[in-house]
């Protein structure tokens, strides 16, 4: 055998080769059902493994689906006739937003990620996603977040300003009570969630691919939520710098919104529709994967135009960050800029097209089988299609003037978002419900569904286009009669009972069919698709090595091969007993054998402090969320302590003589990776901020120091710069120490850097607080300037913890120059503080000077 240790990728063995050919010993996979094996009754709460989270997640989101949809219900019931007094004001301004965030929010993109957690390791080839506990992690917290949010309506405290939450209405001085602190404080925590998910997505795709599936033979599918991952990364920071300042406006009186102190409510638009219009690709792009999933299975014929899909995925993904003022046609911003978007909302229906194209030349080309899947699927590409023409048609800036904030808007999107994400995930229930336990659902009952919600749908928001036109608001209670608009509210009440009936007919299918199964080998569709080779807890017996798109069409033996074990990795080769392979990012070639975690209590009692922390400082109870988040940081530290232990095991051998080491240090490392990522999303966030600083000042130059008013002098800044700068230093210094494993050195550098970071980071603060005098409450500009700082000091206090946890590591041996990855990731992220510190320290000094 060959020792590929040191090597970055392997060579793979060429196509028909077996990399275990002949009987392998049955200890070996009972070894493997031991290390995959599911606890059982309480210690369930522990599971990590994405099979089982996957689909508790995905439960979990149909969940909140049906609650929203029962308060949709609500809201049209008190609209079917007018001077309707069944439902007051202020519960149906609760309803109406709890109804938009919940779908938004708790529904929508968390239903799209769970798909992912449980379908991409299969689709890749995977044993699991690289940081099952991070998914983990991730669906508790949004399990309790929204819990807690839909809690709030029972105890009438829910948000009552919409789903989109515009100041200065939200503000504390015309909602000074705790219901807009749920929303902003609640949706930046489920956030959280989205965003591991992204850091899940982003990771798995690029990393935990079968060995031979290059970028060119991946699923559309895993495009799919790259892309969704990438918008993720670029557009929700935007939205929880937007609630955080709001939330400080509210907490502490810092004037960001507040036109009369230099603020500006426009600035929460622009930052809120910078993340709200791509979440409506973000929530259709995934779903268009698994379309493009489905159809060549349904139409028994490979994807027509495979290169020009994923061409339109990237497009749309890119595209759809030009389209937030989509949203701001009657703000009164300058022409040309109405002219640029306006321009950009009609150029995105182009890759949608593509996409469109494609799948009903497949459709074309192959044979149609019709079952229920292919029924959801034939349905979506009506209502879409329906949707993405008016859309086009309020992307024209004259007629958005006229129908801008009417019901034509309400029956625009409810085509975009139904039409593209709840007809496609029901084809998804139908198609991959063989996935749980072997069973198909009914296709009598599924036919009845599909018509009832087809029906209803087009009942329920198709007569709103007409609605709008005739003048009729949005988010308005009531209304008199003698205006026309009473039977068509009457008959999209009917609609949304009839789309309802449809749904809860699914519902009922579904639960008279649930069950989970370890080992499953059904195929009712003959796709092409790694996902439907039999598989267990584990995933596949053995991971596969892949040549082809279809896998399983072109390599008819696949499938028997790996449940032989006849491939890579088939059975456990670590102490940890459950591993999956780490391949290269482009071409997928094997570097090293990851090990993955089992079972832990840990990430339900960090999603538990998590929430607590943020769930009552929206109550003011300062202490004990101080509290929570100290427990929090505790567990993290508990959660990371042991995940780099492999490092000091000898290379494993994977089959076809190839010897791979387990575990990696450096930018070869799958947490590298993911430290990387979320780093994206920090940096994001930071220009987010950065760019609030300069729209600010565009509004309001006047609240702007001038020259050197209110200003420290230079010398500040050269100081400041130069601590920063030495911090760096001490980095570089602790790394040299570390590669000579000079530990003493080491934890000097370490602590060295600290106290120069604290010291820098007094350097920045100083002036602004001692020198200046600022008052953050006193104009947009001081808060502006304490929202920068505020910003630092939070990622000096992240630094800090990561700091001392890198020094207990080295004091408990668990470090060194060839077990560095702790050091690795502490050092990632200091040296971005450090850039970010510069920048912060610049902008503070330097730009008032320069436009003064």
């Amino acid at each position: 055998m060959t020792e590929r240790g040191d090597e970055s990728a392997v060579p793979l063995p060429p196509p028909g080769t077996l990399a275990n050919p002949g009987p392998r010993p049955p200890e070996e996979l009972q070894r493997l059902e031991r290390a995959w094996a599911c606890p059982t009754g309480w210690r369930f709460l522990t599971v990590v493994n994405n099979s089982y989270v996957g689909v508790i997640y995905i439960g979990t989101a149909m969940l909140f689906f049906v609650l929203a949809g029962i308060l949709g219900l609500l809201i049209r019931v008190q609209l079917a006739v007018p001077e309707n007094d069944l439902i007051g004001h202020a519960a149906f301004n609760q309803y109406f937003t709890v109804h938009g965030t919940a779908m938004m929010f708790l529904f929508a993109v968390p239903m799209m990620e769970a798909f992912g957690v449980y379908l991409l390791p299969a689709i890749l080839g995977a044993r699991d996603l690289p940081f099952p506990r991070l998914s983990a992690y991730a669906y508790w917290t949004y399990l309790i977040g929204g819990l807690a949010f839909f809690a709030s309506l029972l105890f009438r405290l829910a948000p009552d300003g919409g789903w989109f939450m515009y100041p200065p209405l939200t503000s504390y001085v015309f909602s000074p009570d705790v219901n807009a602190d749920i929303w902003l404080l609640g949706i930046g925590f489920i956030e959280i969630a989205a965003i591991a998910g992204a850091i899940e997505m982003v990771v798995g795709v690029l990393r935990t691919r079968a060995p031979g599936m290059s970028l060119d033979k991946m699923p559309i599918y895993a495009w799919a939520l790259l892309v969704l991952a990438g918008m993720i990364i670029f557009a929700f920071p935007a939205i929880i710098v937007a609630t955080i300042l709001l939330e400080l406006e509210r907490a502490f009186h810092w004037p960001f919104f507040m036109a009369e102190k230099g603020g500006d409510p426009l600035l929460w638009q622009h930052l809120f529709w910078f993340f709200g219009h791509p979440e409506v690709y973000i929530i259709f792009l995934p779903a268009a994967g698994l379309v493009s999933l489905m159809v060549p299975a349904l139409a028994r014929h490979p994807l027509v135009g495979y290169r020009w899909i994923v061409l339109a995925i990237v497009g749309t993904g890119f595209i759809s960050f030009g389209l937030w003022v989509h949203h701001m046609f009657t703000t009164g911003i300058p022409t040309l800029s109405l002219a640029f978007f306006s321009a950009a909302s009609m150029a995105v229906s182009v890759p949608s097209g593509i996409q469109v194209f494609s799948w009903i030349a497949t459709f074309g080309r192959g044979r149609i089988t019709w079952t229920v899947p292919s029924l959801f699927i034939l349905g979506f590409l009506f209502i879409f299609v329906l949707g993405g023409l008016t859309g086009v048609m309020v992307a024209v800036i004259p007629f958005d003037w006229q129908v801008h904030d009417t019901y034509f808007v309400v029956a625009h999107f409810h085509y975009v978002l139904i039409g593209g994400m709840v007809f496609p995930l029901f084809a998804a229930l139908y198609y991959w419900w063989p996935q749980l336990n072997g069973q198909t659902l009914s296709h009598r009952l599924g036919v009845w569904a599909f018509g009832l919600m087809f029906a209803g749908f087009n009942i329920a928001f198709f007569p709103m286009h007409l609605t709008g036109l005739l003048g009729m608001p949005r988010r308005v209670y009531t209304y008199p009669a003698g205006l026309g608009w009473e039977w068509l509210n009457m008959i999209s009440t009917l609609g949304a009972f009839i789309l309802a009936a449809g749904v809860a007919l699914v519902l009922f299918d579904m639960l008279r069919r649930f069950g989970l199964r370890g080992r499953v080998d059904a195929d009712p569709w003959d796709a092409g698709t790694l996902e439907w080779l039999p598989s267990d807890n584990y995933g596949t017996r053995s991971i596969p090595l892949v040549h082809t798109r279809d896998p399983l069409w072109e390599q008819p033996d696949l499938a028997r091969q790996v449940d032989a074990g006849h491939h890579f990795l088939p059975g456990p080769v670590t102490a940890a007993g459950r591993e999956t392979l780490i391949t290269s990012p482009l071409d997928a070639r094997p570097q090293y054998v990851m090990r993955l975690p089992g079972p832990t209590w840990v990430p339900l009692l960090a999603a538990v402090t998590t929430a607590a922390f943020f769930l009552l400082l929206a109550f003011k109870l300062v202490a004990i969320a101080i509290v929570a988040g100290v427990l929090t940081v505790v567990l993290y530290c508990v959660w990371m302590w042991g995940s780099d232990q492999g490092e000091d095991e000898p290379p494993v051998d994977i089959g076809a003589g190839i010897r791979l080491p387990v575990d990696r240090s450096g930018p070869q490392s799958h947490s590298w990776w993911g430290v990387v990522t979320l780093l994206l999303v920090d940096g994001t966030g930071f220009a987010a901020l950065v760019w609030s600083y300069v729209f600010l000042w565009t509004v309001s130059p006047e609240v702007w120091p001038a020259g050197d008013a209110r200003m420290a002098p230079l010398w500040w800044l050269a100081a400041g710069a130069a601590l920063w700068v030495a911090a760096g230093g001490c980095f570089a210094w602790a790394r040299r120490a570390l590669r000579r494993n000079a530990h003493g050195m080491l934890r000097l550098a370490l602590l060295a850097g600290l106290g120069v970071m604290g010291a820098a980071y007094a350097a920045t603060l100083y002036p602004q607080w001692g020198v200046a005098g600022l008052d953050p409450t006193e104009d947009a500009y001081a808060a502006i300037v304490f929202a920068l700082l505020s910003w630092q000091g939070f990622h000096v206090g992240v630094l800090t913890v990561m700091v001392l946890y890198t020094l207990a590591r080295s004091l408990s041996g668990r470090l060194h120059a060839q077990r560095r990855l702790t050091f690795d990731n502490t050092m990632l992220m200091w040296g971005y503080m450090v850039g970010q510190g510069l920048v912060v320290i610049g902008l503070i000094h330097l730009f008032p000077r320069a436009v003064g």
